[in-house]
């Protein structure tokens, strides 16, 4: 459990899109899962069965609390010696739309493509994390895709058209 911090913490942010509030997420899934450990069938991904557990923690936060979740600034302060500054400034800026983008997401599609893309589960995996059908994770990532594609085509576009289409 402790290896999967990292990733605990990734999807946890995702969910939250706040630090503090996916650390607290964190915490409370791994309670639950220590609390749970005899729901653990031996043989299946520990991640998959934590995942859920933090997935339907944070629904049950959602409802209880039924506010929005601010967005929070996911990036962090680097010292990046030796880096072209003006590449890594481009790169940050891509990044920040990238992220921006991802949390403009559905919930739905936003957790299956993290999952998926970032944390390199497989389609039943993702299905078992989240007590969903195999091929409705294949529509939410499709989907997840070709929206984050769009948004990040249309932000790519050059200024000078943008203003200028009749």
């Amino acid at each position: 459990m402790i290896e999967m911090l990292p990733r605990l913490r990734s999807f946890a942010l995702s969910l939250t899109r706040a630090r503090d509030t996916a650390d607290d997420l964190v915490q409370q899934t791994c309670e639950k899962g220590l609390r749970n450990l005899a729901g653990f069938q031996p043989g299946t991904r520990l991640d998959a069965w934590l995942f859920r557990i933090m997935r339907n923690t944070w629904i049950d936060t959602v409802r209880a609390r039924k506010e929005a979740m601010p967005l929070d600034d996911l990036t962090e302060g680097a010292e990046l010696m030796g880096e072209d500054g003006r590449r890594t400034s481009e790169d940050r800026l891509h990044l920040a739309e990238v992220r921006r983008a991802i949390a403009r997401l559905p919930e739905d599609q936003r957790a299956v493509l993290l999952l998926v893309c970032v944390d390199g589960l497989r389609y039943r995996e993702v299905a078992a994390a989240l007590d969903i059908p195999e091929g409705t994770v294949m529509s939410r990532l499709s989907r997840a895709r070709l929206a984050l594609a769009a948004e990040l085509n249309r932000t790519e576009e050059p200024a000078a058209r943008r203003g200028n289409t009749p």
